[in-house]
């Protein structure tokens, strides 16, 4: 009975590996299908991208921009929701301190229960209960040493009044009235018997290896399916990220990439102008800048909030961020910088200069142009513009021999 068992158990193992083989058939039937349809849609693609017009895509991203301001509306409502919000966070925190003050003078009288507790317990104080304590390892040790030694000795308990009752039965019995001689010539009729039996076991057990083998095959089969469908996968994702008709997400995702690295650079510079802000990409539109206010708890703000001397500040660093980008692949050596000193306070006005006359060391050559008294004081080489008379400026400075302009 076993043995066909056996043998309806390996038929159904056949079946489900014919199952397996076509089901495997169909999906890369369906895989070739997809890739056809994926030949099809680059084709759509390109033949939609060739008719888009420059003026079109113009009115398009008019309309965008209008929709983004509706958009920065509904931002500016949700900013005044999340400083309501903070007020009442402000009215939870004072109520927890109320609360904390509380809950001081309960744990104030429990401790003072519990020293009552020890001095009737016979302990001195807390020290002196403390030391009298098992370790608390030590006393885990001691309760499952405990456990399971009474599990053990229930163990054999249990074997034990089996090991009796087997043994009462067992007497009792009478195995066998025949001889010796007839109980061996059975015995070798059963060896006999059991030799073919494991031949059968051992047929039996070749045909299982060779469905082990089968179902290997199987399995590296769908791992090669799994694996072309993940690449098929990644395709299809990309191309619903950046791929569109008028290649729009492409450039919006391109131009985000080099934002990301200016905004890296810039920032690498701002925290050496500024320990208050860094700059962050809009989440709603990718190519706009925010900055992080740690001043205010981490508050995100738009640039456009920002005041004269703090726009300057911005604006330095994302100038110097650039300048680092571009100098990958062109070397940068000259900056000019046209005002904006007079709108920052002494401390950062003196951060200001300390960064530009690093920029100095570094080899660059660093142009300001600039009316603020302070800035004589830092800059040594410096051109002059004299006005005269008559509409007419005089230049004098290292390379400039009385020269005049008109202003």
């Amino acid at each position: 009975m076993a043995i066909t068992a056996k043998l309806a158990e390996i038929e159904q193992c056949d079946a489900l590996i014919k199952a397996k083989d076509q089901d495997l058939a169909e999906k890369v039937k369906e895989g070739e299908g997809a890739k056809d349809l994926l030949k099809a849609d680059i084709l759509k693609r390109k033949e939609l991208f060739g008719e888009k017009t420059v003026d079109d895509e113009e009115v398009r991203s008019l309309k965008k921009l209008k929709e983004s301001e509706q958009v920065k509306e509904k931002a500016a409502g949700s900013l005044l929701e999340i400083k309501q919000q903070l007020a009442t966070n402000a009215t939870r925190i004072n109520d927890l301190g109320k609360e904390i003050h509380t809950r001081q003078t309960l744990l104030e009288n429990d401790e003072k229960g519990f020293n009552v507790q020890l001095r009737k317990a016979g302990f001195t104080d807390e020290e002196n209960f403390i030391a009298c304590k098992i370790p608390t390892d030590q006393r885990t040790k001691l309760e499952t040493d405990q456990n399971l030694i009474q599990t053990r000795k229930t163990q054999l308990n249990a074997r034990k009044t089996d090991k009796e009752k087997s043994l009462v039965i067992e007497t009792a019995k009478k195995l066998s009235e025949e001889s010796l001689d007839v109980l061996s010539v059975k015995h070798d009729e059963s060896k006999i018997t059991l030799d073919e039996l494991l031949k059968e076991i051992g047929a039996l057990t070749q045909k299982l290896e060779t469905n082990r083998e089968a179902k290997v095959r199987g399995a590296a089969m769908a791992v090669r399916i799994k694996k072309q469908t993940g690449i098929f996968d990644r395709w299809a994702s990309l191309s619903s990220l950046i791929g569109s008709s008028d290649g729009k997400k492409y450039r919006n995702f391109a131009q985000g990439l080099t934002l990301e690295i200016m905004v890296s650079f810039a920032n690498q510079q701002l925290v050496k102008l500024s320990d208050r802000y860094l700059l962050l990409r809009d989440k709603e539109e990718p190519l706009e800048l925010n900055v992080i206010d740690n001043y205010q708890a981490g508050e995100i703000r738009s640039t456009k909030n920002l005041s004269g001397g703090e726009s300057f500040i911005v604006s330095l660093a994302l100038a110097l961020g650039l300048s680092r980008m571009s100098s990958r692949n062109v070397r940068v050596d000259s900056l000019f910088l046209d005002e904006g000193f007079g709108t920052l306070d002494e401390n950062t006005l003196e951060t200001a200069l300390s960064t530009l006359a690093g920029l100095k060391q570094d080899g660059k050559m660093i142009g300001v142009i600039s009316h603020v008294g302070a800035m004589k004081e830092r800059i040594n080489t410096r051109i002059t513009v004299q006005p005269i008379r008559e509409g007419r400026s005089q230049l004098t400075g290292p390379g400039c021999l009385h020269i005049k302009s008109v202003s």
